[in-house]
């Protein structure tokens, strides 16, 4: 207990401190808070984050939820099509972001090669800034066999007779989905949807292995083409370890603390709504 909370007391202190691993400690207040509010990284970093957790959470949670759906069905070779959809997540994550980069070489990547086959010119994925987010959400959606597994649980509890029942009436397998696989499985939707959130505004590795890749800048503060992958983690980083302000990335690790926390708590809400409604029906 000591070793979490002390920790997180001291980062408080120092949120309003000028302070770096070679000078003492200096309070000056709400200075590091202020100049956050005037810098325009701050908020690029900030949005991109916004961007990516509220884009990339319903792709991944959708993209589960069908895969979850295909295996949950009886069919030969079932357990080896779980296993590969699966295997992407327990990769070490910093091998497979090296693998992404090459796939998204935009000379003989895999994915402009594949492209061309149908005769479409893929673009520079890490270098334009219009695809540089894109290329994360499709490296995102890529690692969902967790979510998966938790969703197939959750459609295995939905009872059988309903989908009977709605087949009797007509009802097609789209409808099925919306109105019997969705409401049942609401409740474990936004408890994903939670975790994915709160994992998204820790983005970090993915962003830090494809600008260290790609060769940064002179002092290795690189956010990207155009900052256009300048998350909020990676920002706070450069700001502790990269400009030596550990007082303004502390306040950059405080106001994420109050962000998470204010995000999960209505999610929490909305997750009990869910449970509500389906116990309900």
């Amino acid at each position: 207990m000591l070793l979490s909370v002390y920790p997180l007391v001291m980062s408080l202190y120092y949120s309003f401190t000028e302070f770096n691993p070679i000078t003492a400690p200096r309070w000056v207040g709400m200075e590091n808070y202020k100049s956050l509010f005037q810098d325009p990284r701050f908020y690029k970093s900030l949005g991109n984050t916004c961007f990516y957790a509220f884009v990339a959470t319903p792709v991944n949670l959708l993209t589960a939820l069908l895969l979850a759906s295909i295996v949950s069905k009886n069919f030969k070779a079932r357990g080896m099509v779980r296993t590969i959809f699966f295997l992407p997540s327990v990769i070490p994550m910093v091998a497979a972001t090296m693998v992404w980069i090459w796939m998204f070489d935009p000379t003989y990547g895999f994915i402009n090669n594949f492209l061309k086959l149908f005769g479409i010119e893929g673009p520079a994925w890490l270098i334009n800034p219009d695809t540089t987010m894109w290329a994360l959400i499709m490296m995102g959606t890529w690692c969902t066999g967790t979510t998966m597994l938790v969703c197939l649980a959750a459609l295995q509890d939905v009872p059988r007779s309903y989908y009977e029942s709605a087949e009797l009436d007509g009802a097609n397998a789209i409808q099925r989905f919306i109105f019997i696989t969705l409401p049942c499985t609401a409740h474990v939707i936004v408890y994903q949807a939670i975790l994915n959130l709160i994992n998204a505004f820790q983005y970090f590795t993915q962003v830090y292995v494809i600008t260290t890749a790609s060769g940064g800048n002179t002092s290795g503060a690189s956010g990207g083409p155009e900052n256009s992958i300048l998350m909020y983690p990676l920002y706070l980083f450069h700001n502790a370890f990269i400009y030596q302000k550990m007082g303004k990335a502390s306040a950059m690790a405080w106001i994420l603390l109050l962000m998470v926390g204010a995000l999960t708590a209505v999610m929490v809400k909305l997750s009990n709504k869910a449970v509500s409604n389906a116990g309900g029906e």
